[in-house]
């Protein structure tokens, strides 16, 4: 068998490696938290048929396809005509083989077909997708919603089945207003059920609850979804059954070995494409290691933080270690399969606050789509409460709105933009519907990676392109890079404690650290160096340098000058032509909007479409270059020459200001850090929102 018959599964380890050697001011134990962050991609072989049973082992699939008949579905009978054409479809889709039955919900759970008080599955044969066909076709909708009872049924049915995909597809339209008459309320269900199968549970019509779907895939690794028009239900089923028929693995898991004294496993949980906790399965009797189950994987990629705490009692300040072994376990494998080495999850004990304060993009990443979240939960919180809410809904839709911009979430974008009065007003639409929040909702709980520049992965495996931060084969976020950097402009090789990603608001230049040479932008010979084309802030664009750093692509007008070098510092071969920037001993306007975050929160869509998904697709977040940018600053106004953040897309258009785009309301410390006045947290000068408890947003904060 060829390399390109094998399903291959890759694993790539993202960490910053540097935790606190010396104990924090406030006395707090030794033990410190190391994030980090897996990348888990699994890629099948082109056109085959993974789901496939191999010959004599049986179905590969097993599917309970859960209807909701409560009267409800009646109001209006498109719901219940809609789920039956839908459950007809994803029937008629499912191999020969294939076990499978249909459920009707109400105050409790039938068995549509094979028939009332089966408790086997069918089995996929012509005759008998026709059979039940018929009978959903003539399901009718009566009581009350329990769907406890309806979960517990799918696990009795689904308990003895070999195959390696267990699969319950649940569609409601209401609430779980009767969980009471179960036998078994639903958190006990839930229980039950968890590790047993996976649940997809899918809402339609106007009154079903998001955090009810929520709640149920999460604890069950499947996804929440909605349909809002009921024509689309169908393509939706026939789009996840295909995905099901596509998985290339069943069950992959995580195992974990820690490798240091007094290192402890604390969480593992998926974060992308959506936030699941995961729970340990010990391995052998006595054993420190610990292994967590994902299930159907098909060609995908998955992300997982992995929290540790280690003790650096006896430890050298500057020695790298191993905490722990990350390894990739496939049970009963099927078909060829090529799996990734072990890698290591490191730490290196450091004596400098500003090094132990940085924390991997992923990890940041995932926190700002945590506090997205949360803002839009309190957003519809007080729209509940009517005019007494308005102001704080519209406040929290105005931070949803500029954490999504600061992530380039397009999708989350999109869906905060349904709800707004008019792009780029961040106030409540006149108008909406309960059910308009529930969407919006469940759009808040998916998570993208960011997305890598073309032809530039950013990979660090085995040190390619990264320094001892790369170690253990990060993919940077932020692409390659330089570890820390030379005299300005220099490119010179980073120290041991390099790293993949370009140290902020420093200006890196090329080089290398110990592990392998890191990436180099073009033209590394302007004052502040030049990085890769999507450095954070402080690095620079992607096409030459000058004083103040290089442009970004599509910057707005403003005093770009086209695919060169020159004093406003250097703008891409398609920059938008402008007229000169302002006068370089005027005051820097951005810095003048420095407070100004509701007003620009307000202001950040106006006209910035466009714009946004030009700076996703170069991994910057939407309306800003980093420092030393040039064109339409973020509120509007001209950047100034090597200083101000120039924006992407038309002047005027606005946007949030992203991460270093202007310099930190609250003074910086000697040691470079920035302080939060209300939690007392220490991060870097650069820092947008506070990595603390409180997570209040630091630029325009009063200091």
């Amino acid at each position: 068998m060829t390399v390109a018959e094998e399903t291959e599964v890759t694993l790539e380890v993202g960490q910053r490696t540097e935790l606190p050697a010396l104990p924090d001011p406030a006395g707090h134990p030794s033990e410190r938290e190391m994030h980090a962050i897996l990348e888990i991609a699994v890629h099948g072989p082109s056109g085959a048929p993974h789901a496939t049973p191999a010959p004599g082992t049986g179905p590969a699939l097993a599917e309970v396809l859960i209807v909701d008949t409560s009267r409800s579905m009646l109001h209006p009978p498109a719901k219940l005509h809609a789920a039956k054409d839908a459950t007809a479809a994803a029937v008629r889709m499912l191999p020969f083989g294939t076990a499978f039955a249909v459920l009707s919900g109400r105050f409790d759970a039938t068995v549509v077909h094979p028939g009332p008080g089966r408790q086997v599955l069918a089995v996929a044969r012509p005759g008998e997708r026709e059979a039940a066909e018929r009978a959903v076709r003539i399901l009718d909708a009566d009581g009350g919603t329990a769907i406890g009872a309806w979960l517990d049924l799918a696990r009795r049915l689904l308990k003895d089945q070999p195959a390696p995909v267990k699969h319950v597809l649940l569609l409601t339209d209401g609430r779980n207003e009767h969980d009471h008459r179960s036998g078994r309320p639903l958190e006990t269900v839930l229980d039950a059920c968890a590790g047993r199968f996976v649940c997809d549970a899918w809402g339609i019509g106007d009154d079903w609850d998001a955090e009810l779907l929520l709640t149920i895939t999460r604890r069950l690794h499947g996804r929440a979804r909605a349909v809002r028009r009921e024509a689309e239900l169908t393509a939706a089923y026939e789009e996840l059954i295909a995905g099901l028929l596509g998985t290339a693995v069943p069950e992959l898991r995580i195992r974990l070995t820690p490798t240091t004294p007094g290192t402890v496993i604390r969480q593992v949980k998926q974060v992308v494409p959506n936030e699941q906790e995961l729970q340990p399965v010990p391995v052998g009797a006595g054993g420190r290691a610990a292994e967590y189950v994902t299930r159907a994987w098909g060609d995908e990629v998955r992300h997982f933080q992995v929290v540790l705490t280690a003790d650096p009692t006896g430890r050298e300040s500057g020695e790298e270690l191993q905490l722990a072994a990350v390894e990739i376990v496939v049970p009963g494998v099927r078909r060829a399969l090529r799996l990734p080495p072990p890698r290591p999850i490191l730490v290196r004990w450091t004596d400098d606050p500003l090094d132990a304060s940085r924390r991997h993009p992923g990890v940041r990443r995932h926190e700002l789509y945590q506090r997205a979240s949360a803002a839009v939960a309190q957003a519809y919180r007080a729209w509940l409460r009517g005019a007494e809410g308005r102001e704080t809904a519209d406040r929290e839709l105005a931070r949803a709105l500029a954490l999504a911009a600061e992530l380039g979430d397009a999708q989350l974008l999109g869906a905060l933009r349904l709800i707004e009065s008019a792009p780029g007003a961040a106030r409540i639409r006149p108008g909406l519907k309960d059910v308009d929040w529930q969407h919006l909702i469940l759009s808040s709980a998916l998570t993208t990676p960011p997305r890598q520049p073309s032809g530039a992965e950013g990979r660090g495996a085995a040190g390619a392109g990264a320094g001892r931060e790369g170690a253990g084969a990060a993919r940077r976020p932020a692409g390659g890079g330089a570890g820390r950097p030379g005299p300005p402009g220099t490119g010179a090789p980073g120290s041991p404690d390099g790293g993949g990603a370009v140290r902020a608001a420093e200006g890196v230049g090329g080089g290398s650290g110990p592990d392998g040479p890191g990436r180099a932008g073009p033209g590394e010979l302007g004052p502040h160096g030049a990085g890769s084309s999507d450095v954070g802030p402080g690095g620079a664009g992607p096409v030459g340098t000058s004083q103040g750093g290089a442009g970004l692509v599509d910057a707005g007008p403003g005093g770009a000058e086209p695919a060169g070098t020159g004093p406003r510092g250097a703008g891409p071969a398609d920059a938008a032509p402008g007229g000169p920037g302002p006068d370089p001993a005027a005051p820097d306007p951005a810095a003048q909007n420095d407070a100004a975050y509701n007003d620009v929160a307000r202001n950040h869509a106006a006209h910035n479409d466009a714009a946004h998904n030009d700076a996703a697709r170069d991994h910057v977040p939407p309306g800003g270059a980093g420092p030393g940018g040039v064109g339409a600053g973020w509120a509007g106004t001209p950047g100034a020459p090597g200083q101000g953040p120039g924006a992407v897309g038309g002047a005027g258009g606005g946007s949030v200001p992203p991460p270093g785009a202007v310099g930190p309301a609250l003074p910086v410390r000697p040691d470079g850090l920035v302080e939060c006045p209300d939690c007392r947290w220490l991060g870097p000068a650069d820092s947008v929102y506070c990595g603390g408890d409180c997570g209040r947003l630091l630029r325009g904060a009063s200091a």
